[in-house]
């Protein structure tokens, strides 16, 4: 596979008179062309800052951020407007912010093929297959406010491909939407991912929505924390079988974050006990001995 996200040792400050905030601590990502990947993230890890380098919106600190073959460290103003209108598209979560209101649907998603300069026939092309691909044929000649939020958010996706971007970016794309428009909107995103082989990266808080796609990614404290890979098999009587594996990634300093769920069960906290089996390690709780023992012990 061809790597489409390539993110090493990425680093972001956000400064101010009177304090400093480490957004991203080294973070390495990579995400192959064509896949389709969830970044999840409590409030403050990181998820929103990376989402904001990938798409050119900020500029990391420090560390190696390439895109489609496009080094975002390097490049001008100039090429980050040309970068952010044709080799990523965006979907941000306030669909306020995708579509015009003075516009139907199918008008929002030819006005970026206008500006573009893209001929009349292709526009019309490229928008009607859009709509096709999206299933919007019922509702593509009404204005935003006349759409649900579900219709609303698939328009706004139509919208970020109108100009067949390499990479698309959804920022919590389910975050205002009820189940059954939430489920509307992920099977779209796969339509496309599917479809017409474009890159998917959704940033969300939802474990519903992380779930449902192939490769779930957790940033905590700025750093990838662990992954979780899905695959469905079939057996020997034919039954799928969905299935799971979780990993803790391991960066180049032999630094991991080990899950929320195992510290809390196994009391870990300060310093823990690491014991090297023969083909694993193994994390134990340490078994420092109280002030008393160890003054105790001192005499």
């Amino acid at each position: 596979m061809t790597l489409q996200i390539e993110c090493s040792d990425l680093v972001k400050i956000f400064s101010t008179e009177e304090v400093e905030v480490q957004a991203l601590q080294g973070l390495t990502l990579r995400v192959d062309r064509g896949e389709l990947i969830a970044i999840v993230g409590a409030s403050g890890s990181g998820k929103s800052t990376l989402l904001a380098i990938l798409t050119g919106l900020e500029i990391p600190t420090a560390g190696r951020a390439i895109v489609a073959g496009h080094d975002l460290l390097a490049m001008s103003s100039a090429q980050r407007t040309q970068y952010r209108r044709h080799t990523v598209g965006f979907v941000w979560q306030q669909t306020s912010r995708n579509l015009l209101p003075y516009y139907t649907a199918r008008q929002n998603i030819a006005m970026p093929l206008a500006l573009a300069g893209v001929p009349r026939a292709q526009r019309k092309g490229r928008t009607e297959e859009l709509i096709e691909l999206l299933g919007m044929g019922d509702f593509a000649g009404r204005r935003p406010a006349q759409l649900s939020g579900g219709q609303q958010q698939r328009a706004s996706i139509a919208v970020a491909l109108a100009n067949d971007p390499e990479v698309l970016f959804a920022d919590e794309p389910t975050g205002e939407l009820d189940e059954v428009n939430s489920q509307l909107v992920l099977d779209a995103l796969g339509a496309v991912n599917r479809e017409l082989g474009v890159t998917v990266l959704i940033v969300t808080h939802d474990e519903e929505v992380s779930t449902k796609v192939r490769r779930t990614v957790q940033i905590r404290d700025g750093r990838l924390s662990t992954e979780v890979h899905r695959s469905t098999e079939t057996d020997e009587l034919g039954q799928e079988q969905h299935r799971s594996q979780e990993f803790v990634v391991l960066d180049r300093v032999g630094r991991l974050q080990l899950p929320q769920e195992y510290v809390r069960s196994l009391g870990l906290s300060g310093l823990v006990r690491v014991e090297l089996a023969d083909d694993h390690a193994q994390v134990h709780p340490s078994e420092q001995p109280t002030a008393a023992e160890a003054k105790e012990d001192d005499r």
